[in-house]
């Protein structure tokens, strides 16, 4: 490809402190869509929805869904604002790259932020540190602490390393799929610009996966959640 990533480098004069301008672009830019997309779906609220407040309900029905799949409503509907958060965040930024992509002065301003490992590690991570925060105050440290060594003691250190892994995997699945949608693309893109038969031939190609992208972004956005819920469940229900 011949574009790359806008840094910013030795933020603040440390030296190890780079951002990645475009995904910082980026991840406002969605932050902004999903709080338009939920302050539109809030308002004029009717006991008989219609429109997009019907969507919205649709969508707040199935995240429901999702928690009901892995814990009991009772424990779980407080991880409702989570659930539809991360579903609707997810699934805008897998998207915003797919829809286009604007290169200015060799460097690549619009894509998906999900494309970024940071981003989707950093979510990861976050919701890693949430299942430990609410299974405390769930179960209280003390009892939080004994899950560890349950049913056998030696299985602590398998535990431990499980959370790292856990954090990898959902963080690095998210990331790999976006990004690898992202490069098909831009390669795609590519050679549509190299001459006009490429450029009519790369037509059909382009609009499929494009189509095939949304789903992806789709069906990601909704395995975080799910396993978010997962992951969740295991901390704060009595049961697991």
């Amino acid at each position: 490809m011949d574009h790359e990533s806008p840094f910013h480098y030795d933020l603040f004069g440390i030296s190890w402190l780079d951002f990645n301008l475009s995904t910082t672009l980026m991840t406002f830019v969605a932050s902004v869509i999903v709080f338009i997309i939920c302050t539109l779906g809030a308002r004029n609220l009717k006991m008989k929805p219609t429109g997009f407040q019907n969507f919205m309900e649709w969508i707040i029905g199935f995240v429901k869904g999702i928690i009901n799949d892995t814990m009991d409503w009772k424990t779980g509907k407080v991880f409702l604002p989570l659930g539809l958060t991360l579903l609707v965040y997810i699934f805008i930024s897998n998207i915003l790259g797919v829809i286009t992509m604007v290169v200015w002065d060799h460097n690549l301003w619009w894509k998906s932020p999900t494309s970024d490992a940071s981003i989707t590690l950093s979510l990861a991570a976050l919701v890693i540190l949430l299942t430990h925060y609410y299974g405390v105050k769930v179960k209280g440290f003390k009892e939080y602490t004994k899950d560890y060594v349950r049913p056998v003691p030696f299985l602590l250190p398998f535990k431990i390393i499980e959370e790292f892994t856990n954090t990898l995997t959902l963080g690095l699945r998210l990331f790999g799929n976006i990004f690898a949608g992202e490069i098909l693309l831009s390669l795609i893109t590519k050679m549509a610009l190299a001459a006009l038969p490429f450029t009519l031939i790369s037509i059909i190609p382009m609009m499929a996966w494009q189509g095939f992208s949304l789903f992806i972004g789709a069906i990601q956005a909704f395995i975080f959640t799910m396993l978010t819920m997962v992951y969740m469940s295991h901390k704060v229900s009595s049961d697991h």
